[in-house]
């Protein structure tokens, strides 16, 4: 199977202590671009998120988004900062001897100064954390490559209707070609005998003229190469995986073989089939970048 690059997963688990949600989305991108929006509480784990997602998306740029939300006040506590409130003691004394102040330290004016109380979050059980925080990830990551397949198979679909119709194009300038130099040979004689008014034509080298102008507008080893970069593509798309730039290698060689066609050509129908194979290798190239 093929994966499109274009995705969307989501997954949320509430419970009465949290409600945790994780949202994955992506669009097309040459490599895989990870980024992560989360609360501060869950940097920790960055490295290990990138790691479970490389598991499931090889390409595409991709925006994660996780939400968390803690129902319970327990995870607050109040901190004494022992060691600042005695410094502050011991400045205040200098401060009075120094300008004969009067003591008028309290302990209520002593918890009030930066610091001295605080409150701190409970440090969490990592791995409590990680087990709840990676299961809702990859549920969210599983949606996620399912929304892909399908619009991977979806573009395969698409992609095999178009490598047809080329192929048909292809079997159409094979089936032309021979007439044109046959069309070539007979107008060359048709002229060669206007200009010598009756007199013998050399009939070897009329031959001769046509067979260097056929050797000229020859396609057959393009055809032969289209047509196996089709069956190569084709077999890719079958096999699956992630094969979008193989295929993108793949249709670079399909257009360059039309161009020879096109160049070569002096027919106006071998001209016109030439075009439409290019327009169609673009489509199929536009389709590509599409694909994981």
């Amino acid at each position: 199977m093929i994966k499109s690059m274009t995705g969307f997963g989501r997954c949320e688990k509430i419970t009465d202590q949290y409600k945790i949600s994780v949202e994955i989305k992506s669009v097309n991108h040459r490599y895989l671009d990870l980024s992560i929006k989360m609360p501060k509480k869950f940097n920790y784990f960055e490295a290990a998120i990138r790691n479970l997602l490389k598991n499931y998306i090889q390409r595409g740029k991709v925006d994660v988004f996780i939400n968390y939300e803690d129902y319970t006040a327990e995870t607050l506590a109040l901190k004494y900062n022992s060691v600042l409130a005695e410094e502050y003691v011991s400045y205040f004394k200098k401060m009075k001897e120094q300008f004969g102040l009067q003591d008028d330290i309290t302990v209520s004016a002593l918890a009030r100064m930066p610091e001295v109380l605080v409150m701190e979050e409970t440090p969490e059980d990592e791995e409590s954390m990680w087990k709840l925080l990676s299961g809702v990830i990859e549920e969210a990551a599983g949606h996620f490559v399912e929304t892909r397949i399908r619009e991977g198979e979806n573009l395969k679909t698409d992609l095999i209707g178009k490598l047809d119709e080329m192929i048909e194009l292809v079997t159409q300038i094979e089936q032309r070609s021979p007439g044109i130099v046959e069309e070539y040979r007979m107008k060359l004689e048709a002229k060669v005998r206007e200009m010598l008014e009756g007199a013998a034509v050399d009939e070897a080298r009329i031959v001769t003229e046509a067979t260097i102008f056929a050797d000229k507008i020859c396609v057959d080893e393009e055809t032969v190469r289209l047509r196996s970069h089709f069956e190569t593509a084709r077999k890719e798309l079958e096999t699956g995986g992630s094969i979008g730039r193989k295929l993108d290698f793949i249709a670079q060689e399909m257009n360059r073989e039309a161009n020879t066609i096109l160049s070569k050509s002096n027919d106006l129908e071998v001209s016109g089939k030439a075009i439409a194979l290019k327009t169609g290798i673009e489509k199929v190239r536009e389709q590509i970048q599409n694909i994981e």
